[in-house]
């Protein structure tokens, strides 16, 4: 059901903004609508989600409903601090959105639109398990204004589907993909690697079947084993071996290779798109540091500095909007410090990256060494900008280490 919330200032019932808090009004902003439902638990997800026997007085046809009163609330919040703009990026995320019928989604985004507005050219993505879209659900998405579908591939093999507890079919996936191609949506596709067992062939296997797809865009994801997870107490018991990170290496170098002669270029470490206008600018809000509001329970947020999250649970989360409190379980102010070093672990990771005059002078001097340590590509040092090469991206956390320690 999720990882521990963070720890945190508490956060006043009538909402999480502190007052006097300056916000853009003309910067970007980004919606997220989190929907917590499953039908299974995933053996290694970590996500704040739920299957039905887990609900536990929250009723998934009253979902749509609950998150309405928080959209309303959260857009009186933002008024407060002259911040209410339309948004420019809206992500359906979870769990899984499609459980729910298409028509809550619609309404969710309905939502989204009267508080907000959209701005003219909106990136409305939905997540999708491949065995929940049909022909009917991807019409009535595209129908209430969703122009982008990214769809939970995760492999090719049945054995690693298995082991992963996914329980879609290989070929269901190209049925999803080509639901949301005939309504004109855009698709990405995302996969994991690294389960126990996977080999490098098998890899291969998946990438090529996704690079047939055609996609937009994709997604590959190393897998990472969280405590408290099925995936964990597997390994710990020795049914499983755990993930090995040069194996890991090896797939993230061939997912390039593929990707790339495919004519697919990555833009963040894990992300790679056909061309820039598909990249998932929704994605790059929060590499960016842009404002998002995140809803739904366990759902984050970031206004101007100030992060805050909700109550995990859907049952907690559904009281204190039908009271008319806000759902925010705690929040923190980032001071000057905290955000830049969240400026270097972000815009490392994305291809346009990180300004060498966002580091201090001591830091910059650093450059040198990581480029002859083939970690930072030189050409862009030279013209002011931190970009790692491909084996910089393997090592990213020690670049980062290198520009802020």
């Amino acid at each position: 059901m999720g990882s521990a919330l963070p720890l945190g200032e508490p956060v006043p019932i009538d909402g999480p903004l502190p007052p006097g808090l300056r916000v853009d009004p003309h910067g970007p902003f980004s919606v997220y609508l989190h929907v917590p439902f499953c039908r299974v638990r995933c053996g290694y997800c970590d996500f704040n989600t739920y299957t039905a026997t887990e609900l536990r007085g929250a009723r998934q046809d009253q979902y749509a409903d609950t998150v309405l009163r928080e959209i309303d609330l959260a857009a009186t919040m933002l008024d407060r601090v002259g911040g209410r703009r339309p948004a420019g990026t809206v992500f359906f995320g979870g769990g899984t959105p499609t459980l729910l019928p298409a028509g809550d989604l619609a309404r969710m985004l309905d939502g989204v639109r009267a508080a907000f507005g959209l701005a003219d050219d909106a990136e409305i993505t939905v997540e999708a398990n491949p065995d929940t879209v049909s022909a009917a659900v991807t019409a009535e998405l595209a129908a209430s204004g969703v122009t982008r579908m990214s769809i939970g591939m995760q492999s090719a093999v049945p054995h690693v589907l298995a082991t992963l507890d996914r329980t879609h079919r290989p070929e269901s996936v190209r049925a999803a993909v080509t639901a949301a191609r005939a309504e004109g949506l855009d698709v990405s596709v995302d996969l994991i690697y690294g389960a126990p067992g996977e080999s490098l062939d098998d890899w291969r296997r998946s990438l090529e079947a996704a690079i047939e797809l055609e996609p937009d865009h994709l997604s590959a994801y190393a897998l990472i084993v969280e405590d408290g997870t099925k995936l964990a107490r597997q390994i710990r018991r020795s049914e499983l071996a755990a993930p090995d990170d040069d194996l890991q290496a090896d797939m993230y170098e061939l997912a390039d290779e593929l990707l790339t002669s495919a004519g697919f270029d990555w833009y963040e470490v894990s992300n790679w798109a056909r061309e820039d206008r598909r990249r998932s600018r929704h994605n790059l809000a929060y590499w960016t540091g842009a404002d998002w509001w995140g809803f739904g329970p366990g759902a984050h947020s970031h206004i101007a500095g100030v992060r805050f999250w909700n109550v995990k649970h859907p049952a907690a989360y559904a009281q204190r909007l039908a009271h008319a409190q806000s759902p925010a379980a705690g929040r923190e102010v980032t001071d000057a410090a905290a955000r830049a070093l969240e400026t270097v672990l972000l815009r490392t990771r994305i291809r346009d990256g990180l300004a060498l005059a966002d580091l201090p002078g001591d830091r910059r001097r650093q450059t040198a060494a990581l480029i002859a340590d083939g970690l930072v590509e030189a050409p862009a040092a030279f013209g002011g900008r931190i970009v790692l090469t491909r084996r910089g991206r393997l090592l990213a956390d020690a670049v980062v280490r290198a520009l802020t320690d």
